[in-house]
């Protein structure tokens, strides 16, 4: 069934095409982009881009959900703690509380929605050995609710980097099989999920983006901000980690980075002008910042598509890897055939 927004504008677009689905959403502070690709009965993959602050969204009742990063920061709240996604990252969850927010306005991924009362017992009816069955994954990843979020890894990356650049002849055929992929992979996954940032850890840490936002122009460093907020330096970097997964120096230069590629996609102004306000004195130097965390140009992020969606993917950059290289996770390798191994097998 289509997912419905319940934002208070009363403007509601219908879901267009055939065998794609495409809706526009208005959404608090901007809209929401959905393309969504019904694979299998009672399963569907959706790629949301996002340019917003946050989206309230009424979940599909008894149904698993699997969020995959390529782009920007989603948090949401599942049993009375925060989680964040970053670029990377996967979640696998059965609902959420209250709003589903945006911190940067910005975010691209994709979305799959299992639906175990729809779908067929074992996933072995689409291809032969894919012994996997809906309802045994939702017991394993929520049979007493909470979330299970994996950070960023080449085991991810693997299963749904190419999920973002499929070509349009072979696309519908292409998703169903990486779907399937990913179910598998699902069904054998080992490893301990980390824990979302408790209250005390998400106040903080809203606090903190409160004063960013209020002055975005200051230099702060992490002890001035403590000093600021009254918390100790290592308690602000932890919160920091345990909600967004980086460092509270790295999360604002992603924040301001974020705005200005909001300023080239929504205004003339120009670069240098853009530059300026953001405090530099230079373009160049600005360019050179926009491209570490945004992974291509001002002037290419300006010309290129909007969208997440095969066809429409930056083909400049690689949001992914700027993302890892923000948390100090070091250089991107590709998996080495050790790993490839292990995709399946979960060890």
């Amino acid at each position: 069934m289509p997912e419905t927004a319940l934002c208070p504008c009363p403007v509601r677009v219908p879901w267009e095409g055939g065998a794609v689905l495409r809706q526009r959403l208005p959404c608090r502070g901007g809209e929401l982009l959905l393309t969504r690709y019904p694979l299998f009965p009672g399963i569907s993959l959706t790629y949301r881009d996002v340019h917003a602050a946050a989206w309230e969204a009424a979940g599909e009742a008894g149904c698993l959900t699997i969020h995959h990063c390529r782009e920007g920061r989603m948090e949401y709240r599942v049993d009375g703690r925060a989680y964040c996604l970053a670029a990377g990252d996967m979640a696998v969850l059965t609902h959420w509380e209250g709003e589903t927010c945006f911190p940067t306005g910005h975010y691209h991924g994709v979305t799959v929605t299992l639906d175990p009362a729809r779908a067929p017992d074992c996933l072995s009816c689409f291809l032969e050995d894919v012994d996997v069955r809906p309802q045994a994954l939702m017991d394993r990843y929520c049979r007493e609710g909470g979330c299970f979020v994996a950070r960023s890894s080449p085991r991810v990356e693997h299963i749904f980097s190419e999920l973002y650049t499929v070509p349009e002849g072979i696309r519908r055929g292409y998703l169903s099989v990486k779907l399937l992929e990913l179910l598998l992979a699902l069904s054998v996954w080992e490893g301990e999920p980390r824990p979302g940032g408790t209250p005390a850890q998400t106040r903080l840490v809203g606090e903190a983006e409160a004063l960013l936002q209020e002055r975005p122009e200051e230099h702060w460093t992490l002890a001035r901000l403590s000093q600021r907020l009254g918390a100790s330096p290592s308690l602000l970097q932890g919160s920091f980690r345990a909600v967004y997964g980086m460092s509270p120096g790295a999360f604002l230069r992603a924040r301001r980075m974020r705005y200005a590629a909001e300023l080239l996609r929504r205004s003339d102004e120009s670069v240098l002008a853009i530059a300026g306000q953001l405090g530099y004195d230079n373009a160049s130097k600005f360019a050179r910042a926009f491209r570490q965390v945004m992974g291509v140009s001002p002037s290419d992020y300006r010309r290129g598509p909007d969208s997440c969606a095969p066809g429409s993917v930056h083909s400049g950059g690689d949001p992914l890897r700027t993302e890892r290289k923000e948390r100090g996770e070091g250089r991107r390798m590709a998996p080495s055939a050790k790993d490839l191994s292990q995709m399946v097998s979960g060890s």
